[in-house]
């Protein structure tokens, strides 16, 4: 399949981050077409690699809640493989992304209390190639999406 998506697989999509168990029978209603055309559509967007996959959203265990952290990593630009294969070695860093601007990458990591995420926080600062970091803590999660 091309890459480039029309608008009824750009509406399926979009339904689909929402809630990714709507039966097809729903799905084909809310987009106005047949049930056939919404299982021949999503068969050619899996078999595009354009959906890679569909998750089950969790809530929270309330009795335990963990701290939540974006730390924003300064690297030297020639270390960056050593570096990013020594911090995906930390479970405590769940995302990893390549960030532009005076940061080089920005960790997403969860800890269950801010003793351990100071701890992680110096392993990071540890790490050979890093140059410096800006921490912040997450306090509540106003909107979520599926990605």
């Amino acid at each position: 399949m091309a890459t480039s998506l029309d608008t009824l697989d750009r509406q399926l999509i979009a339904l689909l981050k929402v809630n990714a168990r709507l039966p097809v029978v729903r799905l084909a209603k809310a987009l106005g077409c047949s049930r056939s055309t919404v299982q021949l559509r999503l068969k050619a967007l899996e078999d595009g690699g354009i959906i890679t996959g569909y998750t089950v959203g969790v809530t929270r265990a309330r009795s335990a809640p963990d701290i939540r952290a974006m730390v924003l990593i300064s690297i030297e630009s020639k270390m960056e493989p050593e570096v990013v294969r020594a911090l995906s070695k930390r479970h405590e860093i769940f995302k990893l992304y390549s960030v532009s601007g005076r940061y080089d990458l920005c960790a997403m990591l969860s800890t269950e209390s801010t003793h351990e995420l100071d701890a992680v926080l110096d392993r990071v600062r540890a790490v050979k190639g890093v140059v410096d970091t800006f921490s912040t803590i997450l306090l509540s999660t106003k909107l979520e999406r599926p990605e």
